[in-house]
């Protein structure tokens, strides 16, 4: 039965390399009638061909009566599809150059021919069909001895591989998630990485361990496994193993050894002993010298355990390797620190186009010109999880991307619990995929973890080192252990990073939107008070006064933080009584330096509700915020508040004095409110002018 498909292999890839081989002659054919100086490869090809095309016919016949060997037939089918890959090339190249009768068009023709014939993927194709030609010919003259040796020890030297062999297992992805050809979109440039780094040709004769890294929703499993769709022809057998604990993959290598040693029993060890035996078995099997063009999948090794990186539930993946060091093993893992392999870093969907395909085919919609579904995945911001798993909700309900959207905002913990996401992604959902991560860093450095936590308050971009450097009254044991040295701080940073919870960019730091949403809904679905009180403080402290040198610069950097208290979430469970008077007034005072009055009102006010209570009404801290807030109520033309506010806190002519003195002792911020107030003028004017 075997030997039958073998020649019928053999006699398919004869066909196709016959036809191939009609194609070039056929263009050689129409440029030999325009040009007598055609290039000397693309002659010695057109000679080569007739030649290889009648060698070609003999294979076929001794095939099809029985007369070759199983094991030549394998070798010649190694032989003839390579060739037809060479010859493919050829064919594709000389399309481009279309032979004309205009005779002023003929020089540049042939010109455009005398180029290609330079052209080292040419080159080396022609040199590989006249090796392969010479192969076959050997074969066919010296089929008196056994050649399956010789003509294998040529295969090696053309850098071809027989289809089949006692070592060819095929594609075997056990219970890897199955992913349809047409729900991976996109990653064109890490495919053809990969490529470039596993491709047996890369380095011959040595082992190439490449691992695919990146946060949890990144689509690492289902990059691997478009690889494998693409180069399945690279390798000998292709294996997938569940790296996600150790238990797992000594279960997973254990029943690769019933795929390999047949005779064995049943594939669920019957004790560790005997579990162990049979990785051992596949690890012998894989470091056999004789085979060396398999490609073994780690999947989801999340939880090492190496040098520098202690964790309690980890293991080291090493020890799975084979002895022998050779084949191709690709890793895809949340570490960035396993520096024993080739690191492929995996970041978002780049484009709204990619966001948008991937929303279309998941959810079986129409994107095109959707304003609604391009708001959607402008709000995913190109993580694949998170678009992979709004296309499924959509695709079994009525809502629209509108509506979806409204949820995701609104109602994010329920929509994370309740919703299936992509069967793809097994369990991994929105709700659960960070959740790994995070408590493995919680067990490493609990100090990493409450950071995390923090920056839910905080906006997901540009922190640095210098917002959590401050000073905290009653400050948690957490904290002061993080703030009592930058290396400290950096240790927390590079957990974080490690774990590919944070991105580290120049000079500051960053979370994935989707991410940032998760550490509010998710690590705060308790609202932790103590965390805003250090977020606002950690804000408040940063805000710079008139006084100092470029200080707009520095404000613009700390308002998006400031402005995260707006989240609803925030505003509807913070106790305001809980945060330091002074921290609003610098909030309010970066609102107004912004032109967010009725934030910076609101602050003022809470502020003075706060001094009154601590200091009473005639207080610096008192007169100065009311100061403030007067004159923003000024520019809002809110005189009616102004006469009350002076009426719950200036109440004595020395009152008055002391407001005066306050307002000269900062002329440039006279100076700044008059021009506010010049320009509200003038835009009532123009409000006035257009009625």
């Amino acid at each position: 039965m075997a030997e039958g498909i073998a020649i019928v292999g053999l006699v398919a890839s004869i066909v196709t390399l016959v036809d191939l081989s009609a194609k070039v002659l056929s263009r050689q054919h129409d440029f030999a009638s325009n040009f007598s100086d055609v290039p000397q490869s693309f002659r010695s090809l057109w000679t080569q061909l007739p030649l290889l095309t009648a060698t070609l016919e003999h294979i076929q016949s001794q095939a099809q009566t029985h007369q070759l060997p199983d094991d030549v037939t394998r070798a010649l089918k190694a032989v003839v599809d390579s060739t037809s890959e060479q010859v493919s090339i050829v064919q594709t190249y000389l399309s481009q150059v279309l032979p004309c009768d205009d005779a002023s068009k003929l020089e540049r023709t042939l010109k455009a021919l005398k180029s290609l014939a330079k052209e080292d993927n040419i080159q080396e194709a022609v040199e590989k069909i006249h090796k392969s030609n010479d192969l076959l010919i050997l074969h066919q003259t010296t089929r008196h001895v056994d050649t399956g040796n010789r003509i294998l020890e040529e295969l090696s030297k053309l850098s071809v591989t027989p289809v089949a062999s006692s070592n060819s297992y095929g594609v075997c992805l056990g219970r890897a998630p199955q992913v349809a050809a047409d729900a991976f979109i996109g990653r064109t440039s890490e495919l053809q990485q990969l490529r470039d780094w596993l491709s047996p040709k890369s380095q011959p004769g040595g082992q190439r361990i490449i691992s695919i890294a990146g946060m949890g929703g990144m689509g690492k499993t289902q990059l691997s496994l478009a690889h494998v769709r693409d180069c399945t022809d690279y390798y000998s057998s292709v294996f997938w193993v569940n790296a996600k604990d150790e238990t797992s993959l000594r279960q997973s290598m254990a029943a690769l050894s019933v795929i390999v040693f047949p005779e064995s029993a049943n594939p669920v060890a019957a004790s560790t002993d005997d579990e162990k035996v049979k990785v051992d078995k596949v690890r012998r099997w894989l470091s056999d010298s004789q085979n060396d063009r398999w490609l073994l999948i780690f999947d989801n090794y999340d939880d090492p355990r190496l040098p520098g990186m202690d964790s309690f539930t980890g293991y080291d993946i090493r020890t799975y390797f084979p002895s022998r060091a050779q084949g191709s093993i690709l890793i895809t893992t949340r570490s960035r620190r396993l520096l024993f392999a080739k690191q492929l870093l995996l970041k978002k969907l780049e484009g709204i186009e990619q966001s948008l395909a991937v929303l279309a085919a998941r959810s079986g919609r129409a994107v095109d010109g959707d304003a609604s579904a391009t708001k959607l995945a402008l709000r995913l911001d190109g993580l694949p999880l998170a678009l992979a798993t709004a296309g499924a909700y959509l695709n079994q309900s009525a809502d629209s991307f509108d509506d979806y959207l409204e949820l995701y905002n609104n109602s994010w913990s329920d929509l994370s619990q309740h919703s299936r996401g992509p069967v793809d992604y097994e369990e991994r959902t929105l709700y659960s995929t960070w959740n790994v991560s995070f408590q493995q860093v919680r067990s490493q450095d609990p100090v990493a973890a409450e950071l995390l936590k923090l920056v839910a308050y905080l906006d997901n971009q540009d922190l640095w080192y210098g917002l959590f450097q401050q000073e905290l009254n009653d400050a948690p044991a957490w904290w002061v252990e993080m703030t009592k040295s930058r290396v400290r701080f950096n240790q927390a940073i590079s957990t974080l990073h490690g774990y590919s919870l944070l991105e580290v960019g120049d000079g500051g730091y960053s979370l994935h939107t989707c991410e940032h949403d998760w550490t509010l809904e998710y690590l705060n679905h308790e609202f932790d008070q103590e965390k805003c009180r250090i977020a606002v403080h950690c804000v408040a402290a940063n805000v710079s006064g008139e006084s100092e040198a470029e200080y707009w610069v520095k404000n613009r950097r700390v308002l998006p933080h400031a402005r995260r208290l707006q989240h609803f979430r925030i505003t509807a469970a913070v106790g305001w009584a809980g945060i330091e008077s002074d921290d609003l007034f610098w909030f309010a005072y970066l609102y107004e330096q912004n032109d967010l009055n009725l934030e910076a009102e609101k602050m003022y006010r809470r502020a003075l509700d706060g001094y009154r209570k601590v200091w009473g009404p005639n207080h610096p801290s008192m007169l100065r915020t009311t100061n403030n807030l007067r004159l923003l109520n000024a520019v809002q033309a809110e005189h009616m508040k102004v006469e009350d506010i002076n009426t719950q806190t200036l109440n004595s002519d020395d009152e008055a004095v002391n407001t005066v003195q306050c307002l000269q002792s900062s002329p440039s911020r006279i100076k700044a409110i008059f021009n506010r107030l010049q320009i509200s003028m003038r835009r009532g004017k123009s409000e006035c002018a257009g009625q």
